[in-house]
């Protein structure tokens, strides 16, 4: 799986003004040059090859291609890379920069399934309080159908695994585009409103519509 991803990293720098680069405009591609830099523009190629290349695939296989890619990014505190306490970036942020924290992992995962084409009633951010090292933390849930046991995508544990085996993590909350649920206890959830009362998930979506990751994040209209 890592091979393939890196292999995805290398050929990217080959598809450059071809027609599988048409949801990046140049724009935007010149955005992330002059931002980033060169490293840069061939992760954000590589991130659009995984998802033009891959739409065919079955759910469980994108979950895997899409947490491999992501998990090979660095994780840096909030506080270091953005120099605030807690900022949710948005995909071309978190590639461009090369890392990010536990969020920003989980959101650029969701975003890029849902550019794959999954849907969003099965996906949900879930925040949780990583047990082992005493800390809150987020990971990304897919629901293969209503009421199952997720699996989840992590960046503290590069397997994804069912949920039920993950004892080390407590959920707290979770959410997706639209909805919002309070986690009382393990398997048991409340439904609580809007996930637009959620602050930083509407100011990570309002950057997305209003620049030009919208047009990467085509399938998006959350």
């Amino acid at each position: 799986m890592r091979t393939l991803v890196l292999l995805c990293l290398t050929v990217a720098s080959l598809v450059v003004g071809t027609t599988a680069s048409e949801i990046f405009d140049k724009e935007l591609i010149n955005k992330v040059q002059q931002t980033y830099g060169d490293q840069a523009v061939l992760r954000t190629k590589a991130w659009q090859t995984l998802v033009t290349d891959n739409q065919h695939l079955p759910d469980e296989e994108k979950l895997h291609l899409v947490n491999a890619f992501f998990n090979q990014l660095h994780f840096v505190d909030d506080l270091v890379l953005w120099g605030q306490e807690d900022y949710w970036a948005t995909p071309i942020e978190m590639i461009g920069s090369n890392a990010g924290d536990c969020e920003d992992f989980t959101i650029a995962k969701y975003f890029t399934l849902r550019e794959l084409g999954i849907d969003d009633d099965k996906l949900r951010l879930i925040y949780v309080k990583a047990l082992n090292l005493n800390q809150f933390h987020m990971v990304l849930a897919y629901y293969p159908r209503p009421g199952d046991d997720p699996l989840l995508l992590d960046n503290l544990d590069p397997e994804i695994k069912d949920a039920s085996k993950r004892q080390d993590l407590f959920p707290v909350y979770s959410f997706n585009g639209s909805r919002l649920w309070l986690l009382k206890e393990r398997g048991r959830e409340i439904l609580a409103g809007k996930s637009s009362r959620l602050s930083l998930w509407n100011d990570v979506k309002s950057r997305i519509r209003s620049s030009k990751m919208k047009k990467a994040i085509v399938n998006y209209n959350g």
